[in-house]
């Protein structure tokens, strides 16, 4: 799985506003604190608001905020408010694949990769990155031999 800089972004920026005590924090704030582009943040910021992630208000004591509790926004809310599903297979859905052959158990295996993306993403909130500590499902898939391999 590749992690696209939107969703990357998205989740650093959550994670600011989280610790920030749910007070409103300008963009700048957030670019800045995360070594973000400002331009870029911006319109991943309208995106997570469109989606019911953040709330935003304009003028000198505006900003943004966490729509919701930290602890009730997963990662997986998050990637999909940037990018769509979790996973596809030349863009669709992984159920929506089929193949013929010896190739015809790949769908299956498509279907296994979402469901362990799901395993992670959907029980990793913006809290637990924010405070901690990680979700026991992800610190013992982090135990397995080769979790942390570079190939």
């Amino acid at each position: 799985m590749q992690i696209s800089a939107k969703a990357d972004y998205a989740v650093r920026a959550l994670v600011e506003l989280a610790g920030a005590g749910g007070g409103p924090l300008k963009g700048e704030r957030l670019a800045t604190s995360q070594d973000l582009p400002a331009k870029f943040l911006e319109g991943i910021l309208a995106r997570l608001r469109q989606q019911g992630i953040i709330s935003s208000r304009r003028g000198s004591d505006g900003g943004y905020w966490l729509a919701r509790p930290a602890g009730l926004i997963t990662l997986a809310d998050v990637i999909r408010a940037t990018d769509g599903p979790l996973a596809s297979v030349r863009g669709l859905r992984p159920e929506d694949v089929s193949y013929a052959g010896t190739a015809v158990r790949l769908s299956e295996v498509w279907l296994a990769v979402r469901a362990s993306l799901r395993t992670v993403l959907e029980h990793v909130t913006i809290a637990d990155v924010a405070v901690g500590p990680l979700p026991d499902v992800v610190s013992q898939m982090l135990r397995q031999p080769g979790a942390r391999d570079t190939r």
